[in-house]
């Protein structure tokens, strides 16, 4: 059993920073990720920059191309947070705190580019491996912090809370908490108790959900599923952005081409070299928001019969300024037979973020006392229905903070429960899951999700996606309460609720707006 001042679940931006502010003031954190290695985040992944503060910029600016590509359905309070608030944590904490590098031009200043949906230039980048840099200095602050306990290689499998895990059946009649949360040592193969005054969800997104997506293998839904069963509140989880550019090949891998590579020049084309984005946004064309792109991509797919389309940068950089500007991309394309110095770069739309999941305040409090949730996995309503170009690292930033400030104006010094009246984790498995049952079921959900809940979703489509998604739901429950616990299984398990969650929250919703896309 562990017992800290503070349990955070994930080792990204969010919740790695709320465990440095916390742990800078004398609380004892413990950090737990499934990743034997901490640094592996959906924040290590992203190669797109952090909105930062351009030339003659301001925080109604920003807020006002938060709206916009937002359609108009953010919490407008949460905008602007985020854009007041930003620019100068960047410079404190890191820039300052943890010495991250930023690239800079020639006269020592940030350098400044453009991306889709900003009106100015105010994105600033690590080369084009941005999340790489930020989390690897923050990890490496946290490693050797006193106050911080990593546990590597651990999965959290449910949250705790009073009414449901206490000895005291009367414990039901009380105002739901949160204390901590059962963890599964993936090692020695054992559940234990972590038991916290107060947990943070930060375990990322959905996006593995999917058949094609950009996020890491660990990005499958555990929050979301956990705070799902917990009865903690989950909204606008219908918005599921798709990054309207991966690098394609059959058979091949799957990563992130960064929108930075339209905001240096690049243009979209079809085989021939036409460019086709002037047709579907005349005033932002190859630059406009990613819902729009996504959706102009997959329907020049469809209706050409192309498997994919392409990103045309070395017509408009020298090959100096490519290999300069994104030496990482350049080096993946290089290795799966593809210079992206003369060659087109063959690209198709993949999911990419959760817009929706876990309700929070401005804190980042949930509807269950003692419990936060911060980054992609939290939803206080910054994005509306369509998150804008790199403000995901900065949003895990700034209620990174203000969630460990609103845990120390309010935490006691005296636990509220007792470590004994936690119920033991029973395992009621008999037998070791078939690894290829958790594989067949994964990529069932997988393409139920791309099929019938991608970009363009109709009536018809999720109809049929309910249904096949509620009977694999039983089946799969059926398989967890019968099997030996694994990481595998946990996260079957949370896969197939997070479908539903999402899938529910899109036929419910009638009505296009943003990356939530009906025909019918």
């Amino acid at each position: 059993m562990y017992q800290s001042d503070v349990l955070v679940i994930g080792s990204g931006i969010a919740g790695g920073i709320t465990a440095l502010q916390l742990a800078d003031a004398g609380l004892e954190v413990l950090l737990v990720t499934r990743s034997k290695d901490p640094t592996d985040s959906n924040t290590y992944y992203a190669q797109g920059g952090i909105i930062y503060k351009g030339k003659s910029d301001s925080p109604k600016l920003l807020t006002k191309d938060i709206i916009l590509a937002g359609a108009n359905l953010n919490n407008e309070k949460s905008a602007y947070i985020l854009a007041k608030e930003g620019p100068k944590l960047i410079e404190d904490i890191l820039i300052k705190r943890l010495n991250t590098s930023f690239d800079r031009d020639e006269n020592g200043q940030l350098s400044l580019s453009l991306e889709g949906g900003h009106s100015i230039s105010r994105i600033i980048h690590s080369k084009d491996a941005t999340g790489k840099a930020i989390e690897i200095s923050l990890i490496n602050v946290l490693k050797k912090h006193p106050n911080v306990k990593i546990l590597q290689n651990h999965t959290a499998i449910d949250l705790l809370t009073m009414s449901h895990h206490s000895k005291d059946k009367k414990k039901v009649y009380l105002e739901e908490e949160c204390c901590g949360a059962y963890i599964f040592d993936n090692e020695t193969k054992k559940v234990l108790h972590a038991i916290a005054k107060r947990t943070v969800l930060a375990t990322g997104g959905i996006g593995q959900i999917f058949l094609r997506t950009t996020n890491p293998k660990g990005a499958r839904g555990d929050g979301l599923a956990m705070a799902s069963r917990a009865r903690t509140r989950i909204i606008n989880a219908e918005y599921i952005q798709f990054h309207p550019t991966t690098f394609y090949k059959e058979y091949g891998p799957l990563f992130l081409i960064s929108e930075a590579v339209r905001g240096a020049g690049g243009k979209l084309v079809n085989k021939n070299g036409a460019t086709f984005m002037e047709k579907y946004s005349p005033e932002w064309k190859d630059l406009a928001t990613r819902d729009i792109v996504a959706r102009s991509i997959l329907n020049e797919m469809l209706t050409k019969s192309l498997s994919n389309v392409y990103i045309n940068i070395y017509s408009y950089l020298s090959k100096n300024k490519i290999k300069k500007l994104f030496p990482n991309i350049y080096r993946k394309c290089l290795e799966n037979g593809v210079d992206i110095t003369q060659d087109l770069i063959p690209i198709v739309p993949s999911a990419h973020y959760f817009c929706g999941g876990v309700w929070t305040d401005e804190w980042g409090k949930t509807t269950i006392r003692n419990l936060y949730a911060v980054g992609e996995v939290a939803c206080n309503g910054l994005h509306g229905a369509n998150r804008l170009a790199s403000a995901s690292l900065l949003e895990g930033l700034v209620w990174g903070i203000r969630a460990a400030k609103d845990i120390l104006n309010n935490i006691t010094n005296l636990f509220q429960f007792n470590k004994r009246d936690i119920l033991p984790w029973i395992d009621t498995g008999i037998e070791d899951p078939d690894p290829a049952l958790i594989q067949q079921d994964m990529n069932v959900i997988k393409h139920i999700m791309w099929n019938y809940v991608g970009l363009i979703r109709s009536t018809k489509r999720l109809d049929r996606a309910i249904r096949e998604l509620r009977n694999l739901e039983i089946e799969i429950e059926h398989f967890y309460r019968i099997s030996r616990i694994t990481d595998s299984l946990i996260g079957l398990r949370n896969s197939v609720q997070s479908a539903l969650i999402i899938t529910t929250a899109a036929w419910k919703n009638h009505n296009s707006c943003g990356c939530h896309y009906r025909e019918l």
